[in-house]
């Protein structure tokens, strides 16, 4: 299950990316479309170090970086490439997939940060607790990790282009919404974890029975 959960989280990530670029209301706070996206990204970061362990989560998140560069990369030299008569939507195109150096920027070095740091918060608490409090380590590791990757995302994709209250706003916006979304993570990872364990523990006895 090491393989879908790694291939569902890049696909997250280059979806996350894409979907960013709209902003929806809700009251008098905007957020991307990419939230609910991206925040499950993490959720299942917690799956595969909860399952498979501090190593392998790791290296998912480093995939899931090469992933999204090598993703940048293609979306770049299709926008490059000459369009045909027939298409007259390339301004379109280069806005909806182009996004700014900024913002780009800014989403690889909060996703790196943050990632990193909930792998690393994740494991201390499972080194304390062992097996159990698994709902502990999965919301204190997103509570801390959302508030990083959200002050360093704002911070670097609007510096100069918005007043220090427009970013404390967004930055507190953002949070809260991440929050929410948190709170209603953890039935989730308690159901992948045992999805995961049920599927590795089958699989073990798959192989135990081919050797014999």
């Amino acid at each position: 299950m090491l393989f879908y959960l790694t291939a569902l989280f890049s696909g997250l990530l280059v979806v996350s990316n894409i979907l960013g670029v709209k902003l929806f209301a809700v009251g008098e706070f905007m957020l991307p479309a990419a939230v609910i996206v991206y925040m499950a990204t993490f959720l299942i970061t917690d799956v595969v170090g909860e399952v498979y362990g501090k190593r392998n989560a790791r290296r998912m998140v480093q995939a899931g970086f090469f992933t999204q560069l090598v993703v940048l990369l293609f979306i770049y030299l299709a926008i490059e490439l000459p369009p045909a008569p027939a298409f007259t939507m390339q301004a379109e195109y280069e806005m909806i997939l182009g996004g700014s150096f900024q913002v780009i920027a800014a989403s690889l070095v909060s996703y790196m940060v943050s990632q990193h740091l909930d792998v690393s918060i994740f494991h201390r608490l499972k080194a304390r607790h062992g097996k159990r409090r698994l709902w502990l380590r999965n919301n204190v590791s997103a509570g801390v990790t959302q508030l990083v990757d959200t002050v360093i995302f704002i911070t670097i994709a609007f510096f100069g282009t918005v007043s220090f209250e427009a970013m404390v706003g967004m930055i507190a916006a953002q949070y809260a919404a991440k929050m929410v979304i948190v709170l209603f993570d953890t039935p989730i990872v308690y159901l992948l974890v045992r999805m995961a364990r049920v599927r590795e523990e089958g699989d073990a006895g798959y192989e135990t029975r081919v050797q014999m």
